[in-house]
């Protein structure tokens, strides 16, 4: 059993290493590891499983495709929102939210300034909703550096005047 977990180890370290090799090789995989939590494997699948983003609309539309939106249970201008949908795209929504999660972690959360929306929300939500939440969003935020061919902005704080 140890040497065939050996030699599995062994083939998964050349597998990451092709993909780490590719995704540094195009332009999409490059633009895409700019953003936190998300690396060459990520960016990979995205690259190449999801279809042209120029297909939605907008960038809920690609996260509903992805799964990673509220189901809606809303009548008569009363908005009620369930669990996500998790329809779509599975392999890249898992991606998403443990990229997601190694943000929220004690490393990256070092990084998340205490007046944005993210910390806000770590203080009053449990972990995994905020992780979902985080992957919505950076999913909408594929999209937008997708389609407008732009590498990630990191959003500026709105100071209080």
């Amino acid at each position: 059993m140890l040497e065939q977990i050996a030699v599995l180890n062994g083939w998964i370290d050349t597998k990451t290493a092709k993909i780490k090799e590719l995704a540094a090789a195009t332009p999409v995989s490059k633009r895409l590891q700019t953003m936190p939590g998300i690396g060459p494997l990520v960016a990979m699948a995205v690259e190449t499983f999801a279809p042209d983003m120029a297909s939605f609309h907008n960038g809920r539309d690609f996260a509903a495709w992805l799964g990673l939106v509220p189901r809606q249970f809303s009548s008569g201008g009363k908005e009620r929102l369930g669990r996500i949908t998790k329809t779509g795209q599975a392999d890249i929504r898992q991606m998403l939210i443990i990229g997601a999660m190694s943000r929220l972690n004690w490393m990256g959360r070092k990084t998340i300034p205490e007046s944005s929306w993210l910390a806000r929300m770590m203080d009053r939500k449990p972990r995994m909703l905020v992780a979902i939440a985080l992957a919505n969003k950076m999913a909408r935020q594929i999209w937008a550096m997708l389609t407008k061919n732009e590498d990630y902005k990191n959003p500026t704080p709105i100071m209080a005047a």
